[in-house]
């Protein structure tokens, strides 16, 4: 069908194998796409508002735009062949078949492929009802789980009868068949037959007639859910409160409590696992594992919560922990928890969701549900989520017309949001109200931040000496608060701005000023990270190619590593231009390729500034004169090939791409035959750093060190690194 069809949907009841059929389906007929095949997985997604804002995190799409997501994505679409996989439409049928008519409207060669329970209804749509599965399949399926209950078991003459009755009583339905063969840990085949036509023939009343397809899966999981124990129960209904997967501690905390002890959680958690309730979704060698319901089971267990009673409650501890997520991450946002608290926290996206859209939907709560909504302001900027951060802050600021210090706090969010996505009417239309507010309330704070942000709409318009003056009034505020993640941030964008438009002797103090606040937070990654690109940009400014180049490439990988998305693009562009001052025009033009790869909207990720712009502009021009379009062609597509891992460290490592041989070759040697990198890990050595150390001072993989320290070994004739600090020594001893 997908190669008759642009919007073919798979119908049917949950738990037929929908969502297995459209993926194999893909995977037979990627071939047919050369811009891939993209999976959206929507069970998690309750918002149907959301949808395009999921869809432009799925593609990549730029974040750093005021442009409707809706129209962003279908310029995006608009000149690629690929296929797009909407899975589990069925919560949210009204925007997905608006999105899918538009495709097919404005994205000619896009091909939809959706999973749903019933027809999107859009015209030209191609439904495909998916049948039960035949009866020697559905007897396959059986043997393969049985197999895996039951070490050693397998479909024999002796048995076939019985298991062929099995299959034939759950109409070869994939999801009731795995259910029933976890009852093969306790009972025999025969009983479990036996049992099966038990209570089939009570629900048909003794007739010998099929139950519709979705009762039959229901029956099947009312019976699991009979053999559960009265805890498993309880846990199966409170855990239909999460959106997506969830982990252990979670489970503690929103499902523990009176009739399930909290020291009982895990034991219960494990039989619903056993039983196939539950899906862990991690390898088993995970430390901290990840569960999830499948969306019948959850639905099921959510009537059960209802008719318990609890799911107001339930919801409340939902929201409570996710709540308590967010401000851990947002006290420590400026710490060197930073990296590994924000992915934590971007783990739980589709739970910090939910608990959102459930603290908006309290009565009398607006100010708890916009305060919730400030607490994830750091989140969403390491994210790059403006728009979807935007969305949420103007909802709840609507629910809180009063003059307090939330109101202040999410404008001032707002305005930040709004002029990172170049979108500077609103931006100061927020943030002229937050000041009024915070004079208002006298809340030093608040005027510190309204300043702050001020300023940045002042950089991002040009306005550089207003800009120094909303600065200097943050910078001052900030200081008689004691405030020192907030004066860190004030003074990273204040260096930023004389790096780019002001004094670039003042951004080099500046830089200093804030690493020396950072000093105590050596992993901090993503305010450094912007330092070290003011840095780099102030030396660029200044001709110091020798200077920018290395804390240009420290940037990259720090951004990398904080999954910066904009950040990194940003620092390939400006390796890009800095190649190209030294004359090395093949490493311009495939750092341009893998840069302009990872984003459609490569000057907002400098800001839209035209000296930045323009620089990149110029060099990518200059390489394509001196190499050759042709060369300078196939080098930068080489470039936008590479995965995002690698073109990072390539760029780190000061790799030039070549034409030919292994593509990469090292800097010029000196003449101990070590490269400059090799030399920088080498003087670590002899100060006595580890690898891991070593690694983490130079923001490269620990295998990267471990290889370049193998290469020093080698080059130096040495066996050992005490050898390696004596030769850097000219034989004396350390």
């Amino acid at each position: 069908m997908l190669d008759d069809a642009r919007l073919v949907t798979l119908i049917g009841p949950g738990g037929v194998g929908k969502t297995r059929i459209a993926l194999r389906a893909a995977a037979a007929a990627k071939e047919g796409f050369p811009d891939g095949v993209r999976l959206a997985e929507l069970t998690s997604l309750r918002d149907p508002e959301l949808l395009p804002h999921t869809l432009c995190s799925l593609l990549g799409l730029p974040s750093q735009t005021a442009e409707p997501p809706m129209d962003l994505l279908i310029g995006h679409l608009q000149d690629r062949r690929l296929l797009l996989i909407l899975d589990t439409c069925e919560h949210l049928i009204d925007a997905c078949a608006t999105f899918a008519d538009v495709v097919l409207g404005q994205a000619r060669d896009v091909t939809v492929l959706a999973t749903s329970r019933q027809p999107l209804d859009v015209p030209g749509e191609h439904a495909f009802p998916v049948p039960a599965l035949p009866l020697g399949t559905a007897v396959e399926l059986f043997a393969q789980r049985a197999a895996v209950v039951c070490p050693g078991f397998a479909v024999t003459d002796g048995n076939r009868s019985q298991v062929d009755a099995l299959c034939r009583r759950l109409d070869g339905i994939p999801l009731a068949i795995e259910l029933a063969t976890v009852r093969l840990r306790a009972i025999s085949l025969g009983q479990l037959v036996a049992l099966l036509e038990d209570r089939f023939r009570v629900l048909t009343g003794g007739r010998r007639t099929a139950l519709p397809r979705h009762q039959t899966l229901r029956t099947a999981i009312d019976w699991s859910h009979d053999l559960c124990t009265e805890a498993e129960r309880l846990l199966w209904a409170r855990l239909s409160v999460f959106a997506g997967s969830f982990d252990l501690g979670a489970v503690r905390n929103v499902c523990g409590g009176g009739a399930l002890p909290v020291n009982e959680v895990v034991e219960t958690l494990i039989g619903l696992v056993d039983k196939s309730v539950v899906i862990r979704i991690d390898g088993s060698d995970q430390e901290d594992p990840r569960y999830r319901l499948l969306d019948t089971i959850r639905e099921y267990g959510a009537d059960w919560l209802a008719e318990r009673g609890e799911e107001t409650r339930c919801r409340e501890r939902h929201l409570d922990h996710y709540r308590a997520l967010a401000q851990y991450l947002e006290d420590r946002w400026c710490t060197s928890e930073q990296v590994e608290l924000f992915r934590r926290v971007d783990r739980e996206r589709a739970n910090i969701r939910a608990a959102l859209e459930c603290a908006c939907g309290w009565p009398k709560a607006g100010r708890e549900a916009l305060a919730f909504a400030v607490t994830l302001g750091h989140y969403w900027a390491f994210g790059a989520y403006f728009s979807e951060g935007r969305r949420w802050l103007v909802r709840c600021l609507e629910q809180v017309p009063e003059l307090v210090a939330e109101r202040a706090d999410g404008l001032s969010l707002l305005c930040y949001y709004a002029v990172r996505q170049g979108d500077t009417g609103p931006a100061l239309a927020a943030i002229q109200e937050s000041r009024a507010v915070a004079e208002r309330l006298g809340d030093e704070r608040l005027l510190a931040r309204a300043a702050q942000y001020k300023g940045w709409i002042n950089l991002i318009g040009g306005e550089v000496a207003t800009a120094i003056d909303a600065y200097e009034e943050s910078r001052e505020r900030y200081q008689r608060l004691g405030d020192r993640p907030g004066l860190t941030m004030a003074l990273t964008e204040y260096c930023i701005l004389h790096s780019i438009g002001g004094d670039r002797h003042r951004a080099l103090a500046l830089a200093d000023e804030v690493l020396d606040l950072l000093a105590e937070q050596p992993g901090e990654c993503w305010l450094r990270g912007y330092v070290f690109v003011a840095q780099g940009i102030a030396y660029w400014r200044g001709e110091d190619l020798a200077a920018a180049s290395p804390i240009m490439r420290a940037a990259a990988g720090l951004k990398y590593r904080m999954a910066d998305k904009d950040g990194v693009i940003a620092c390939l562009a400006i390796l890009a231009w800095l190649a190209a001052g030294q004359g090395r025009h093949g490493r311009t033009a495939w750092l341009a390729g893998a840069a302009e790869e990872l984003g459609e909207d490569l000057a907002g990720c400098l800001i839209r500034a035209p000296n930045l712009t323009g620089a990149y502009e110029h060099a990518r021009a200059e390489a394509n004169q001196v190499l050759g379009t042709t060369r300078f062609e196939r080098l930068r597509r080489r470039g936008a090939e590479l995965p995002v891992r690698e073109a990072v460290d390539l760029a780190v490592a000061d790799a030039d791409c070549m034409e030919a041989g292994a593509a990469y070759v090292a800097e010029p040697r000196p003449a101990d035959g070590l490269t400059r990198r090799e030399r920088e890990v080498a003087a670590l050595v002899r100060e006595g750093l580890s690898n891991r150390e070593i690694a983490e001072r130079l923001v490269i993989s620990k295998r990267t060190a471990d290889a370049h320290l193998e290469h020093i070994l080698g080059k130096l004739g040495c066996s050992s690194r005490w050898e390696i600090a004596t030769a850097l020594d000219g034989g004396r001893t350390p």
